[in-house]
């Protein structure tokens, strides 16, 4: 069969519009593709400068120039679209996305486990890290692990199993990661792009201080306000100290975008 069509009509449904996924909805929308993005009601998104999440909070995103805009049903689609913007629908399960019968679906929630998503979705399904498995859950998975292999395309197999630690950046890992002293309300007293020393006092859940481990910029923190457990990631420090990255898409993100890419041309164009 031939498979070939008008790439600029291919409508892709990403599942998720945290950082790695508008990565992938970024790179597809300036190539031209027609994509929906479905999220939870309530994002939890660390790097939200660089988020296409935070339109469910604020009816509009932009980042790196594409505008991502909160819609309330898929009957605004077109009109986003014809906009050159990007839609994004709360759909936690993805079944208004499922229903429009996309060519493309791309689960970018990064979960490290299948949350729902099926081969039969779409003719292309593609999955972002582990969790997935070629042939069974989805026809491709791209490598989201730092590396040599990060953004490939695989065709065969799953993704490398979660490591647990973040990458390292100037050879400084897991201190590089605010973390939630305990469960509570994430109170922030700093923001993103703030430049900070170790030991500062960057905010408190529910009374219970906050400090940076290592100094240098914050790259990224959840929304003030959140509902939080012990131990979750709220936040991450760039010891650079480059405050331009805390608000351009990271090359973690293109990478995983370009393996996206590659899949659907692999498809539809080869």
């Amino acid at each position: 069969m031939d498979t070939r069509i008008g790439l600029s009509r291919l409508r892709v449904c990403v599942r998720g519009g945290g950082d790695v996924a508008t990565g992938v909805i970024w790179r597809l929308h300036v190539c031209g593709f027609r994509t929906l993005v479905t999220e939870i009601p309530f994002p939890l998104a660390v790097r939200r400068r660089v988020a296409f999440s935070e339109a469910v909070y604020d009816g509009t995103a932009t980042v790196e120039g594409v505008e991502a805009v909160r819609i309330d049903g898929i009957s605004q689609l077109e009109a986003v679209w014809t906009q050159r913007k990007v839609p994004v629908l709360v759909d936690p399960e993805c079944r208004t996305g499922k229903s429009l019968r996309p060519d493309v679906i791309v689960d970018g929630i990064l979960a490290k486990e299948n949350l729902g998503t099926s081969i039969r979705d779409a003719p292309v399904v593609i999955g972002l890290g582990p969790g997935f498995t070629t042939g069974v859950d989805v026809h491709y998975v791209v490598e989201t692990n730092r590396g040599p292999s990060l953004g490939r395309l695989l065709t065969s197999g799953s993704a490398e199993p979660d490591t647990g630690v973040p990458g390292a950046v100037q050879g400084i890992a897991s201190d590089r990661v605010i973390r939630a002293p305990g469960a509570g309300t994430w109170l922030a007293e700093r923001d993103i792009g703030d430049t900070v020393d170790a030991g500062d006092r960057i905010g408190a859940v529910s009374g219970a201080a906050v400090q940076a481990l290592i100094g240098g910029v914050i790259r990224g923190m959840i929304r003030p306000g959140i509902e939080v457990r012990a131990g979750m990631k709220i936040g991450d420090i760039d010891p650079r100290a480059e405050t331009d990255r805390c608000f351009r898409i990271s090359e973690k993100a293109l990478a995983v975008g370009g393996g996206v890419l590659e899949g659907i041309l692999r498809f539809y164009a080869g």
